[in-house]
């Protein structure tokens, strides 16, 4: 009797467990794109990321965008504007900006392409005008918050979703 109580035990142990993670993979899913109502003067193409809200809408139509959750630049590390996608780039190396030396000088110079300590996670597009990318993470839960230095992250089935969508020459415009 003892066996098959523990056995009872075990089947309804895998069964909640299941049930747990399909619920928790269709919150990240739910939370991840969709397509929205957009009201702005863009043209179809266009990204703009609302950093106040910390969402990249892919401009689709007069009156549609594709929304994504993002991380954005933490306090001090935030702008503005316009600028393009001048590179993209599939499991990036990454080499940190200066500024991210400075303030962590542990971390090596280039971090591979493909390795689990890479920040820019499976794609990247760098925007012209500076040391910004919009790509990738290899830190999920950090899609959503003040986080980066400037750079525009996102879930990595996001940016391979976006990569996609866009040439190099996309305009990019950010808002606070």
């Amino acid at each position: 009797m003892e066996a098959l109580e523990r056995k009872m035990s075990l089947r309804i142990t895998v069964a909640l467990a299941a049930t747990i993670a399909a619920g928790l993979l269709g919150t990240t899913c739910a939370q991840a794109r969709d397509v929205v109502d957009f009201r702005g003067d863009y043209s179809p193409g266009t990204i703009v990321v609302k950093t106040n809200e910390r969402r990249l809408y892919y401009i689709l139509d007069d009156g549609h965008a594709v929304r994504y959750p993002v991380g954005v630049g933490r306090y001090g590390k935030q702008w503005a504007g316009t600028t393009r996608i001048d590179g993209k780039y599939l499991h990036p190396a990454w080499s940190p900006p200066a500024e991210v030396k400075r303030d962590k000088p542990q971390i090596p110079d280039v971090i591979p392409g493909g390795s689990p300590r890479n920040p820019m996670g499976v794609a990247a597009m760098t925007l012209a005008g500076g040391e910004y990318a919009i790509h990738g993470t290899n830190v999920p839960g950090s899609v959503g918050g003040f986080v980066s230095y400037g750079c525009i992250r996102m879930l990595n089935g996001d940016i391979t979703d976006l990569y996609h969508r866009v040439s190099v020459g996309t305009t990019v415009v950010v808002t606070r």
